[in-house]
């Protein structure tokens, strides 16, 4: 049973993939000076980037745990997400508020996703 580690460094791997299984780091927005719905949009247009590179998309995602700052930002967050997540394709999901690695950033979004077959 193979692993693969994708762009690796000392901390962390992007993309680990094993046994037809994807996993992606933790994903951020491209600027953390946004609100939370461009952040999230942008956020989850690292996503698509990253599963695309590992041979996967959207709609394999099996689940995905999203980091909120603030539970007053889940309601904005959830439209953004409602309108990426193609129907019928739900992950397995869940939100918790969580302090932040940087004091700038609201929200970030851990995946695991099947490859396509």
């Amino acid at each position: 049973m193979t692993i693969e580690r994708i762009e690796t460094a000392t901390r962390m791997s992007r993309i680990v993939k094993h046994n037809g299984t994807i996993y992606l780091c933790g994903q951020v927005a491209k600027d953390a000076e946004q609100g939370i719905a461009d952040q999230t949009r942008t956020m989850l247009e690292k996503v698509d980037s990253l599963l695309e590179q590992a041979g996967s998309d959207r709609e394999h995602i099996l689940s995905a745990t999203i980091y909120i700052k603030d539970m007053q930002y889940f309601a904005e967050m959830n439209e953004v997400w409602d309108a990426w997540v193609p129907t019928g394709h739900a992950p397995a999901r869940a939100c918790v508020e969580a302090k932040m690695a940087r004091d700038a950033l609201l929200v970030e979004i851990s995946v695991v996703a099947a490859e396509k077959a």
